[in-house]
């Protein structure tokens, strides 16, 4: 018997491994990939049961994939990912909140007391590779990011205007 003879004997063994483990992969990933692969995959397992010789069914089951994957996908994803809260969470939602520094916050260090309550380890944000200022206590600040554990805060006051030069001949 001929290598190809005995491949396309056996073929829908291969289809079925082929379905079983993109179908296990999708159950991991829960991103229809592999599901619309899977299904290309039983379309491949289907033209095999109806006689179709392999180079056959591997385009058939390419196509159906590709044609799910681009076609069926984003909508899927569309609806399932429509009830989502939009609201950040996490790090991402204090991104722009506001606080109070605690502890004079300079370009090493400091303290500030978030409008969500926490307390933050917080560093003033420096402004075009400018020496960053020291906030005082009492100071409105807002946080501009997060690097690890530490805010990255900005006044939220705007800059003190500087006082006008004296007139010499006043």
């Amino acid at each position: 018997m001929e290598l190809i003879e005995v491949v396309e004997q056996w073929a829908w063994i291969g289809w079925l491994v082929l379905i079983l483990v993109f179908l296990v992969i999708e159950m991991l990933t829960l991103d229809f990939t592999f599901l619309m692969l899977s299904i290309g995959g039983l379309a491949g397992l289907v033209t095999d049961l109806l006689g179709a010789p392999i180079w056959l069914q591997v385009i058939i089951a390419a196509g159906v994939a590709a044609a799910l994957v681009l076609l069926l996908r984003p909508p899927l994803l569309r609806r399932l990912r429509r009830g989502e809260d939009p609201t950040p969470s996490n790090v991402d939602a204090l991104i722009g909140l506001g606080g109070t520094v605690v502890s004079s916050v300079g370009a090493h260090g400091g303290q500030v007391k978030l409008a969500n309550g926490d307390i933050w380890t917080a560093r003033a944000e420096s402004r075009d590779g400018a020496e960053s200022r020291v906030l005082e206590p009492g100071t409105r600040v807002r946080v501009s990011r997060i690097e690890g554990a530490t805010a990255v805060v900005r006044s939220d006051s705007p800059e003190p205007l500087a006082p006008a030069p004296e007139d010499p001949l006043a």
